[in-house]
């Protein structure tokens, strides 16, 4: 019989030796399928166990810290982690984020419990659905490719202080690619979901041979700089970014374009005249994640010593101005900001109610982007990012769409585009294109962009 996992924290616990230890297990189940020219390929089922050790040693100038992970660990190679990880701390030099571990509090309901699963039966209703939209694809003369992922994540966190806590994330995705015949036309959707109850193959197969269509006519466009609409994948992918990047840390020291020429932060500090709100909420309904910190490894924007810190809803950006920026225990001791840890979702709003196909409506000539990859730093200190469009740049003329264009590679930050964009539409669920392996739990309306940055013409796809 397998030892469950909060077994495995508390056996852990008691052979450790060090000042202070932190135990983070992860159980992960997937269950996932693919497919290819409107027929499923393969499927299948896995699961995993990660386990993390801690172990913090009280020294004269402060206390240290050391981190093991390892993968698949058995009951019998539990001492050799700790003793890894209690080795680690006593060779490293005194850590500068050591804090208190945090205080406990009572157990997290089912702590004992054994951990939550996914299986094929997540695809019960979804997969007949998808068999209808092969042969709906297929009468219609498309082919589709794509894949469908669902993950349960059980993470159980222990402290030597006291602390039991666990929390389980399912995280599902669905991207579904639909191509022409000659495979001269493509067009992708995407979606996060938990459970998939609430995807619908055969309206993303229709939204797609819309955009195949629209494809049949080949328009090429020089770069320059064009009215655009961002569809919320898009502005999930820049924001997510913005977001990693805005450690205090890093603004405070000059470093990120949320640094103060002079000195300080840029927190108060009005980035766009839109009502925007970018916040995050571990209890945002549909969007649920982590209700406390769980880090794994230390940084500017997280530390293994706050491992269990409650993570309250958080404004980044209220009513456009700058509010928070991502802190520590020890960075908001450092910048005298607030506590603000970073939490596993992201939505922007700004009180929109119109759809995409709204504001398409509304544009007099503009392009409309299906998503964003490939995205890379140009400049810190502007957040200039840059990377191609893909799978469909269509040109709007007259309110409606016309036409495909060709790809483009892009130079934008996002800091820059919320200050100049004019409108927002309706929050909605995303999945974000390039950051989906990374991060699911996105909510984002579509933004209008007067003079979005198309630097160059990409010959990609």
């Amino acid at each position: 019989m397998s030892v469950k996992p909060h077994e495995i924290v508390e056996r852990t616990l008691e052979l450790s030796r060090a000042d202070g230890c932190v135990v983070i297990a992860n159980e992960t189940s997937t269950a996932n399928l693919r497919w290819a020219g409107n027929a499923l390929t393969t499927n299948g089922v896995t699961r995993g166990r990660t386990l993390t050790v801690v172990a913090t040693v009280d020294g004269a100038e402060g206390a240290a810290s050391g981190v093991v992970s390892r993968s698949a660990v058995t009951a019998e190679e539990l001492e050799p982690l700790v003793r890894a990880a209690e080795a680690a701390a006593r060779d490293a030099g005194p850590a500068e984020d050591a804090q208190p571990l945090v205080e406990t509090r009572p157990a997290s309901p089912g702590f004992a419990d054994s951990p939550a699963e996914t299986s094929s039966e997540v695809f019960a209703a979804f997969a007949p659905a998808l068999g209808e939209a092969f042969a709906a694809a297929r009468a219609g003369g498309r082919e589709l490719y794509g894949f469908a992922s669902h993950e349960v994540v059980s993470s159980y966190l222990g402290t030597s202080g006291g602390l039991r806590l666990r929390h389980d994330q399912p995280s599902g995705t669905l991207e579904l690619n639909a191509k022409s015949p000659d495979m001269t036309r493509s067009a992708w959707a995407g979606r996060a979901t938990r459970d998939f109850t609430d995807v619908d193959p055969a309206a993303i197969d229709a939204e797609l041979a819309r955009r195949l269509r629209w494809a049949e006519r080949k328009v090429d466009l020089p770069a320059g700089r064009y009215e655009t609409l961002l569809p919320p994948t898009a502005v999930a992918d820049l924001l997510i970014y913005q977001l990693w990047s805005s450690s205090a840390r890093d603004a405070a020291e000059g470093r990120t374009v949320f640094s103060k020429p002079g000195g300080g932060t840029r927190v108060g500090d009005t980035l766009s005249e839109l009502p925007l709100t970018l916040r995050s909420d571990p209890h945002e309904p549909g969007l649920e994640a982590a209700p406390f910190v769980i880090a794994h490894s230390s940084g500017d924007d997280a530390s293994v010593f706050d491992n269990g810190l409650p993570l309250p809803a958080t404004d980044w950006i209220r009513d456009g101005v700058l509010k928070h920026l991502v802190t520590t225990r020890h960075s908001a001791g450092l910048t005298g900001l607030p506590l603000a840890p970073g939490i596993d979702n992201l939505v922007l709003d700004a009180g929109g109610t119109r759809s995409l196909e709204e504001m398409v409506a509304s544009t007099d000539r503009g392009l409309l982007l299906t998503c964003l990859w490939y995205i890379r730093e140009v400049d810190p200190a502007t957040l200039l990012l840059t990377g191609l469009t893909r799978d469909g740049v269509y040109l709007v003329e007259g309110g409606e769409v016309v036409g495909e264009v060709n790809n483009f590679r892009f130079n934008e930050s996002p800091v820059s585009l919320l200050s100049r964009a004019t409108e927002a539409g309706r929050t909605e669920p995303t999945l974000p294109r390039e950051w989906g392996d990374y991060f699911t739990r996105a909510a984002m309306p579509a933004l209008r962009i007067p003079d979005f940055n198309m630097s160059s013409v990409s010959k990609g796809v």
